[in-house]
């Protein structure tokens, strides 16, 4: 929406219990491009990372061999809450243990951004990282964890080169 200051970055990783090509990845597979092209249309949606010339980012694995990362920009709160737990992506959530490994440290971080800013691919893993050394912040949180977006003037954005 016009007028919004900040945007609402999300990165989630994923440690794949085979890998993309093995048969019982299919299902994940299959729904893979549905999805993508599911959150690219809704309401709220601002960004996904994607790797030049691919159609996702199944390919770039910063934090491993096994472990595939999702990367996405939203205006806000309740657009993000929407696609994960309100659409069929809800589906694919629930079939997750079929295709990825349970995580004991947190997967997913959440933070805001100024708006108009795209994060690095590095960035999203430094706010991973900070979640799982010093827990829920203004600058990395989680849904349960939440801090809106006046947090953001205290410590919550990041500056980045």
């Amino acid at each position: 929406m016009p007028g919004h200051r900040f945007h609402l970055a999300q990165f989630n990783v994923a440690t794949l219990r085979f890998p993309l090509d093995h048969p019982d990845m299919a299902g994940f597979m299959a729904l893979l491009g549905p999805l993508n092209a599911l959150a690219d249309g809704t309401p709220g949606f601002v960004w996904r990372l994607v790797e030049e010339g691919a159609p996702d980012a199944t390919a770039l694995r910063p934090l491993g061999a096994d472990v595939i990362v999702n990367f996405s920009v939203w205006e806000g709160r309740e657009a993000l809450w929407n696609y994960v737990y309100r659409s069929a992506h809800l589906e694919a959530l629930r079939r997750r243990r079929e295709w990825f490994e349970r995580h004991v440290k947190p997967h997913l971080v959440l933070w805001w951004i100024p708006a108009g800013h795209i994060p690095s691919l590095d960035e999203g893993v430094e706010r991973l990282e900070l979640l799982r050394a010093e827990g829920p912040s203004p600058r990395a949180f989680t849904f349960r964890d939440f801090h809106a977006p006046r947090d953001a003037g205290r410590g919550g954005v990041l500056t980045t080169s």
